[in-house]
This record gives C-alpha cells, sequence and structure tokens, in this order.
C-alpha cells in the first residue's frame, strides 16, 4: 500500500514534509487536488499559481517526489449551475448556486472527488495541526496526521515553512488560504479581491444574482458587501 499526502500547499500541509522526514515514515506520492474556478479561471489567486509552482521545484529537489496535479473533471461553474434533483431541501429543480455552510458541495464535488481513487489504494496523510481538535474524527488507519503525530501547531507549522521557503504568499494578509470565491472567507479578504481583482469580483457579483442559496451563512450576499465597500470607500462608513 501506498503512502500518500494529499497535499493543499497552506502551511500546515506544506509543514507534513518535515514532519514526516523527523517521523521517518513512508512518503510514496505527493498529489494536489487542484481547483478551477472556470475553464480559463484558476480558482487560486496569480500569486499563490505562481507559489504553487515554486514549491513544486523545492519539493522535486529536496524529496525527489513531483506533485501530481489532479482534477475533479469539473469547473466551481459547472457545478454552481447544475440543477438539484431530489434535493431534501425543497429547492428541486433551481440550479445549486452558493455551496451551503454544512457539507458544501464544492468541497466534495471539487476536492474529494478528485482523491477518492486515492483514498482505497492508500495511507493518505492530512495536513492536521495537533491544535485543530475539531478535524480529527477525519483521521482513522488509513487516514493520518504526521502533524498530530508530532505534536506540531499551527505556530510550528508555520515556522518550519519559513525556515524552508515554503511559506505561502497568502500568509502576508491573512491565515487563510483557499479559492478566492470561498463563502468562507473574512470580509478583509473579500474587500481585498474587490480592490486587487476586480474582475473576479464581477464574477462573483454574476454568481450572486443567479444564486438561490445565500452567500453568507448570516443571510449577506456578495452585492450586501459590494455595497459596504462602496460605501466605505465614500466615507460614509467607517
Amino acid at each position: 500500500m501506498k503512502h500518500v499526502l494529499s497535499l493543499s500547499y497552506g502551511k500546515d500541509s506544506l509543514a507534513c514534509l518535515g514532519a514526516i522526514e523527523e517521523l521517518g515514515w513512508t512518503l510514496d506520492s505527493i498529489v494536489h487536488s487542484e481547483v478551477w474556478a472556470t475553464d480559463t479561471i484558476h480558482a487560486d489567486l496569480p500569486p499563490m499559481v505562481e507559489f504553487k509552482a515554486k514549491a513544486d521545484a523545492i519539493i522535486k529537489e529536496r524529496w525527489g517526489i513531483e506533485v501530481k496535479h489532479i482534477t475533479a473533471g469539473q469547473t466551481y461553474d459547472e457545478v454552481f449551475h447544475r440543477i438539484r434533483k431530489h434535493s431534501k431541501i425543497g429547492n428541486n429543480g433551481k440550479i445549486y448556486g452558493w455551496p451551503f455552510q454544512q457539507s458544501p458541495w464544492c468541497t466534495s464535488e471539487l476536492k474529494i472527488k478528485a482523491l477518492k481513487k486515492f483514498q482505497k489504494v492508500c495511507i493518505i496523510y492530512l495536513g492536521i495541526a495537533n491544535d485543530e481538535p475539531e478535524r480529527f474524527g477525519n483521521l482513522n488507519e488509513t487516514t493520518k496526521s504526521p502533524l498530530k503525530e508530532l505534536g506540531w501547531t499551527e505556530a510550528d507549522c508555520r515556522s518550519w515553512c519559513e525556515r524552508n521557503g515554503l511559506l505561502s504568499p497568502v500568509y502576508t494578509e491573512t491565515e487563510r488560504s483557499g479559492c478566492w470565491f470561498c463563502h468562507n472567507q473574512r470580509v478583509g479578504q473579500l474587500r481585498l479581491l474587490r480592490k486587487n481583482y476586480p474582475e473576479y469580483w464581477y464574477l462573483m457579483l454574476k454568481w450572486d444574482q443567479e444564486s438561490p442559496v445565500a452567500f453568507g451563512a448570516d443571510g449577506h450576499t456578495v452585492h450586501d458587501f459590494d455595497c459596504r465597500f462602496k460605501l466605505e470607500e465614500l466615507g460614509v462608513i467607517p
């Protein structure tokens, strides 16, 4: 049975390389579940796309393993516009729209589906830090966390990445990496997206207008945030 690291390029995930090395665990392969917003637009912001290429080169040179980039064969936009059938939530006949906060379809349809073919024949390593007990339920005999085994916290992971030139540029502005359209983003991240990548923001406004599901868990829409940011720019609100 092969031992595979599921890599997300976040600090915890990359630090698994150091933890695996320190533990002396076997590592046969590294896979990354790649997500695309549309056929031509990546789910990662341009600096993150560049960082992934840099990290791949470092990993290849130091560990001798080439990262495999896999996809689920569908984009976020495609699943977003898929019509619901046999739904228990009463949205039959409507498009999926924004993912729900609980059990979001984006994780299952775009990430887990791509990794499923590895899960049945491999030991999977996940970047779950020792101070993330709410995620320990994902671990079992075939899904392990080298970070938990060593007792490494998220702070330990960041420190390791900094020392090894593998800290993602996203951490200069936020503590969270992920898709630029993610519904779990904080207000500050959305504000920066609107300012720095207006073309992506316009796409989010388009999706928001089409979605039968509110963007935020509290019912706020992308248009609500857009209005707020405009008022901030006018000095009407702080």
